[in-house]
């Protein structure tokens, strides 16, 4: 129990503390300076700089710290990288390597990425048990009155409200999906990795970021993947090219079935059937030993009883928030994916970070910017992007002009032997200035970062491709010469 006498009201002159604290105490409850509902990104914001705060840190879900670290971003890229291993030495003999036989031992796998991880989860739950102004309640909190919030038995309020309560995988509701009988055959990205065996046979249903990597990671683990899914394209958000080529190039390692609405799910005596229907009604029927549902992902927002608070939602649950991440509610934020329609990690530790701020220095707020937000795909291959797609600008009817070049044009490219992938960059042909970035490959993920770069700094692509040296024979020739190519008035 934290002292009493470290209780503080922000804002105000001390009588109007003083009366605050004695209401609080006469109706029974604890009262909180601020709280942050989520141990995310949202548990960041708590620093040194809070000391003199008293601050209720409160997350009902199963782990402590978040979907990154637990079942997201940090342990996903830590299976990838295996995967991108397997998959590099099944192709090493058109290299002139011979590597003989992949085997992955899947338990050593995950055993090392979660033995990483647990201690670091529950390293960081102690040390917020541990700090003498923070009071951690591990149930899940809901609304019961502005400013006030029940979490599990206890009632609290709080001057200040934080919510970083994230977002959970969405299940679609179709027949047997519920049976008991093949509950423990049903997997999301939350329990997928924990898996006591690797299967021999995986079916994923979805095409988003979700699909694209565990289809990469099981098949270069060797699962035999089909992936379903209901879309003609993966990637559906990405630029249409990048889709389109990312969809073959994918398809030649797993069994791909598009056009497939999910319909069913079946108990087969040890495995599980998934039944779906093309845009024809005609029905289809495939079986695996696991199952993983990739379908997107939901906010949380409809577990915390927001109405009751003011608190605003958008159509799709999110929380509506302003540019300095405040919520229609006075004294209540929010941020990351409860409220963002980008739902990525860096998105979520940047408004974390404009939330603090605003929180310090209430006089002096601070606008997030979301102009230029990057996003990688870490599957085989590789996507990343940022700004807008080729189909954005047509539909948005700017003007553009389009520089694209194959990694195979490139002296690195030649010696990885490649044929598959490509730089592309998109820009105002008026003005030089990107409006887009995509790029599919190996290292994709780091290549866009010069070019996040350059748009967010109002770099134009000349400057940019002649302005600095360009180390000769890396990869990152690829972006100058895709540059280079732009063709401006």
């Amino acid at each position: 129990m934290i002292p009493e006498r470290r209780l503080f009201v922000v804002g105000g002159g001390r009588g109007e503390r003083r009366r605050a604290r004695a209401a609080w105490n006469n109706r029974g409850m604890r009262h909180f300076d601020l709280c942050v509902i989520g141990s995310g990104s949202g548990n960041s914001i708590i620093d040194e700089r809070f000391d003199d705060w008293r601050v209720a840190l409160v997350d009902g879900k199963e782990w402590f710290g978040g979907t990154c670290l637990n079942a997201g971003c940090i342990p996903t890229k830590m299976f990838a990288h295996p995967a991108d291993v397997a998959e590099s030495a099944r192709h090493a003999a058109a290299l002139g390597v011979d590597v003989g036989g992949v085997q992955v031992r899947w338990g050593e796998v995950r055993d090392r990425i979660f033995g990483r991880i647990d201690p670091i989860v529950a390293s960081g739950e102690a040390h917020r048990r541990d700090s003498a102004n923070v009071a951690v309640f591990r149930e899940r909190a809901r609304f019961i009155a502005p400013k006030v919030l029940a979490v599990g038995a206890e009632q609290f309020s709080a001057d200040r409200i934080v919510i970083a309560a994230g977002s959970r995988p969405w299940i679609p509701d179709v027949p047997g999906i519920d049976d008991p009988a093949v509950a423990g055959r049903i997997h999301t990205s939350d329990t997928i990795m924990r898996l006591p065996t690797l299967p021999r046979s995986l079916i994923i249903v979805g095409g988003g970021l979700v699909a694209a990597e565990f289809a990469h990671i099981f098949a270069a683990y060797g699962t035999q993947v089909t992936l379903l899914h209901r879309g003609q394209k993966l990637l559906r958000h990405a630029d249409e090219e990048v889709s389109s080529r990312f969809t073959d190039l994918i398809s030649r390692r797993i069994v791909l079935r598009l056009g497939q609405q999910l319909a069913s799910v079946e108990d087969t005596g040890g495995r599980i059937e998934v039944g779906t229907t093309d845009d024809d009604g005609i029905e289809y029927f495939f079986e695996a030993e696991q199952l993983l549902v990739a379908t997107g992902r939901v906010p949380n927002s409809d577990t915390l009883d927001l109405a009751v608070a003011g608190v605003e939602v958008e159509d799709g649950g999110r929380i509506r928030v302003d540019e300095y991440q405040r919520t229609t509610a006075d004294g209540i934020w929010a941020l990351g994916d409860v409220s963002s329609p980008w739902q990525l990690k860096h998105v979520a530790n940047h408004e974390a970070r404009v939330v603090q701020h605003n929180l310090l220095h209430p006089d002096e707020l601070r606008a997030s910017d979301h102009r230029f937000v990057p996003q990688a795909v870490f599957s085989g291959p590789q996507v990343a992007s940022v700004g807008r797609t080729e189909q954005e600008c047509r539909d948005l009817g700017l003007r553009y002009a389009v520089g694209l070049r194959d990694y195979g044009s490139v002296a690195y490219g030649w010696a990885m032997e490649d044929s598959d992938h490509f730089a592309k960059v998109i820009a105002d042909p008026a003005t030089g200035l990107l409006l887009g970035a995509h790029i599919i490959g190996p290292d994709a993920a780091n290549l866009i970062q010069p070019l996040v770069q350059a748009m967010s700094t109002g770099l134009d692509v000349r400057t940019m491709a002649r302005g600095q040296y360009w180390i000769h024979p890396a990869l990152a020739e690829v972006v100058e010469n895709a540059l280079l190519a732009v063709e401006l008035d």
